[in-house]
């Protein structure tokens, strides 16, 4: 029987602590060094969500940990199906609130689309999330969890693990720097998912020292500017941000993190009916596109909101503003939208609440 080494202090998440400093706290127990391991083991490489479950340690010890340590994970709350195999999950967080990630399965990949924030202060006018109040960010940890779940549900369902992840979900990820950079680490770690970074899209609405950042540290995964406009004026009335990050910002942030990393860029653009989707706003686009080595631009079917007033363009319109990109030489694709009837497609996060009994949801 462990013995209290100490007076009673607030119990720890102990996925904040390294393999080292697990170690060392099991020293104090004096207990083995290989413990420690086989903890970690179940933290990362083999997660779960108590230490009960922790079935190659003692009753005792599992016991201990219980009383010492906190191991908040997500859990998964509801669970909705959309007619093209979409799935969108609502998690809940250990202090109650909720977040939502997606998984979107094509013949040729299944990707994770995840949360970085519960809410988001950005406020883009045609963006669900855009509309809530920013509760928190999530921890690394939690982050972790989405792609954990969202793995397990694409094992289950589809009979294969999940082939990219793209931070596009609710928030915005280069204000959470440090947990998304640390849950990547972690997502790509031969100690957790062991998943390439070239297969990480991080998206973000602008934020051009971040941006920056990312150059100097080196980082290894892919980045998504959403544009959605281009030029300053447009992009302002969309996207607050761009009052403190301009394009012309932006465009010398995203060339110096190319400098730095040569990672891969791409430029996001959702169309909207009569106010991005001209052959005018086509020229300001390309212009944008011919200062940054990006690869290519998405072009986004828009979603619509309860919220906000824009509609989707005739696909005429849509299918000449693509022909006019091709024209110009653009490395353009047409996105198509996945999850619409479950309110799962870009832009439509925002915890809705759902029936338990919704035909689909578990």
């Amino acid at each position: 029987m462990y013995l209290c080494q100490m007076a009673k202090s607030p119990r720890r998440n102990i996925r904040h602590l390294s393999l080292k400093d697990i170690e060392e706290y099991f020293e104090t127990l004096g207990e083995k060094k290989f413990r420690a391991r086989q903890v970690y083991d179940w933290l990362w490489l083999n997660p779960v969500q108590r230490f009960e479950d922790m079935t190659n340690l003692s009753k005792d010890l599992r016991h201990h940990l219980s009383t010492e340590f906190t191991l908040p994970g997500l859990q998964v709350e509801t669970t909705q199906f959309s007619a093209d195999g979409t799935i969108k999950t609502r998690f809940k967080t250990h202090d109650g609130h909720f977040v939502e990630g997606v998984l979107i399965p094509t013949p040729s990949r299944n990707t994770a689309c995840v949360s970085s924030q519960i809410g988001c202060s950005l406020s883009c006018k045609f963006c669900a999330t855009g509309y809530m109040e920013r509760k928190r960010n999530l921890d690394f940890d939690e982050i972790y969890d989405e792609v954990v779940l969202i793995n397990k549900q694409c094992e289950k369902t589809f009979g294969k693990k999940l082939s990219n992840i793209v931070f596009m979900g609710m928030g915005e990820p280069l204000l959470n720097y440090k947990n998304v950079l640390r849950s990547i680490e972690r997502i790509t770690s031969p100690e957790g998912l062991g998943m390439s970074p070239r297969r990480i899209t991080v998206s973000t609405a602008g934020v051009a020292k971040q941006i920056r950042q990312l150059g100097d540290d080196n980082v290894k995964f892919k980045l998504a500017l959403s544009l959605h406009a281009g030029n300053d004026h447009k992009r302002h009335e969309i996207m607050p941000i761009n009052d403190s990050n301009n394009i012309q910002s932006l465009v010398q942030a995203l060339n110096y993190f190319y400098k730095q990393t040569g990672n891969e860029i791409t430029f996001e653009y959702i169309l909207f009916k009569d106010f991005n989707d001209s052959l005018k706003d086509a020229d300001d686009l390309i212009r944008i596109y011919r200062q940054v080595p990006a690869d290519l631009v998405n072009i986004i079917e828009y979603n619509p909101i309860d919220f906000a007033k824009f509609e989707k363009p005739e696909e005429e319109k849509v299918a000449a503003f693509m022909a006019y990109l091709e024209k110009h030489k653009v490395n353009a694709r047409l996105r198509r939208s996945r999850g619409k009837d479950i309110d799962a497609a870009c832009g439509q996060l925002a915890n809705k609440d759902v029936s338990l009994n919704l035909p689909g949801s578990v």
